[in-house]
């Protein structure tokens, strides 16, 4: 029974250890296509036959085993389970509170209604992404995180987060559960001290199956093998309790949806200066749809992408920073993004997308022809002065970037646009 957790720690070991090379731009692996949060948001909004079966796999591994992801796929988890393993505190058995089936409608409710806003802070992908590129929001949040592990260990994925809820209520019906054989046991408690999310009552005899995240621990410290993991009969019943709980829930969830939906069409009126990468499209679907996970940043070659700030709530691009203009043979950004924030065009549609638009400053301008020689889709020409042809600049900021004398500026537009 420990080679079954062993074997579970090693997968989560080279899960984490992909999850934070790949954010890092270190190795470019697509293991955060497997992300939950992510993949969902692909599937509402940026429909993708992949991205479907990516979230029935999860959803089905889940009915079948239980909540294999938390332990093993879900990069925040592993992070906490590392740091429990840091700080051998004492496990206790814990209460399954219903405010986390709130926490999920309000969060999943105002993606589904069209913005990302909240579940970017409660998201744990999201703020792993976060942290790990140091963004404030996001080592403030794991650091919040990480305390309550040591004082409460796995409480943050047993009764807060939105993706552990969801995926709670699917492993409470699951085909194979963690439960007790009640003849065999004897009550001594090490399975309850050894369990992480604090779901095994060892006097009851009884396993949460719901909260558990299926670390497998409990497997291989019980003397008796009184534990298994396996299909175990279970009367279903619905008190009244639950039933209050679950209306409750979807009324949460109409009203979150409602408002996700006013959230996305007033997000960013007001901003008209922004650049984006290929496949945003507009300002307001980025501001709405970008988790901010930061992994397009790490992983851009000319490093012209930029986190969150005061003038945007999401990833765009500063031409100020790195090389300095957007690198036309690359599309490396619209391949890793996992929510579809930006949408997966191929490298020859992102090559004919307008981004922004260039133009030159006639009386800076020298006629030396860089910008013309420099620019990829041939926009440029050059006789009293440089001319750009809008019909054909795809505002990439090349000529900018590499003109000597400073005489073309890169202006944001309203809408991207296919060029012919």
């Amino acid at each position: 029974m420990k080679k079954s957790y062993l074997i579970r720690l090693t997968i989560a070991g080279i899960v984490g250890s992909l999850s934070v090379l790949a954010i890092l731009g270190i190795y470019p692996v697509h293991i955060m296509d497997l992300q939950f949060a992510a993949v969902l948001q692909r599937v509402i909004f940026d429909f993708s036959w992949i991205a479907i079966g990516i979230i029935a796999g999860i959803l089905v591994l889940t009915l079948l085993f239980g909540r294999f992801y938390c332990s093993t796929i879900c990069p925040f988890g592993i992070l906490q389970e590392f740091c429990a393993l840091l700080f051998k505190k004492k496990n206790t058995l814990q209460k399954n509170l219903p405010v986390k089936y709130f926490i999920a409608a309000i969060t999943f409710g105002t993606l589904i209604g069209g913005s990302a806003l909240l579940i970017r802070y409660l998201d744990p992908y999201t703020m792993f992404g976060s942290a790990v590129s140091l963004t404030i929001v996001g080592l403030i949040f794991t650091f919040l995180v990480l305390a309550l592990v040591f004082f409460k260990n796995r409480y943050f994925c047993t009764n807060i987060c939105p993706v552990g809820a969801v995926l709670g209520l699917i492993s409470k019906v699951s085909l194979n559960k963690i439960y007790i054989d009640k003849d065999t046991c004897i009550s001594c408690g090490l399975c309850a001290k050894s369990c992480p999310s604090g779901c095994i009552d060892h006097k009851e005899k009884c396993v949460d199956n719901e909260i558990c995240i299926k670390c497998l621990k409990c497997l291989g410290e019980c003397k008796k093998n009184a534990i298994k993991f396996g299909t175990q009969p279970v009367k279903f019943s619905l008190k009244r309790r639950n039933f209050i709980i679950a209306a409750t829930t979807l009324v949460v969830l109409g009203g979150a949806v409602k408002a996700g939906i006013e959230i996305g069409k007033n997000f960013v009126k007001k901003v008209r200066d922004i650049i984006l990468p290929a496949g945003s499209e507009n300002t307001n679907r980025m501001a709405n749809k970008c988790l901010n996970c930061n992994l397009c940043i790490k992983n851009c070659p000319n490093k012209i992408l930029t986190k969150a700030d005061e003038n945007f709530p999401a990833v765009h691009i500063d031409y100020s920073k790195g090389e300095g203009f957007c690198k036309y043979d690359c599309n490396i950004c619209a391949e890793v993004c996992p929510s579809g924030a930006i949408k997966r065009i191929t490298l020859e549609e992102k090559q004919n997308t307008r981004i922004a638009m260039a133009m030159v400053k006639e009386s800076e301008c020298t006629k030396c022809g860089t910008c013309k020689t420099e620019c990829p889709k041939s926009a440029i020409e050059v006789t009293d002065t440089a001319k750009v042809d809008g019909s054909l600049c795809i505002g990439c900021g090349k000529c900018a970037k590499k003109c000597p004398s400073n005489a073309i500026q890169i202006f944001a537009i309203k809408e991207q646009a296919k060029i012919s």
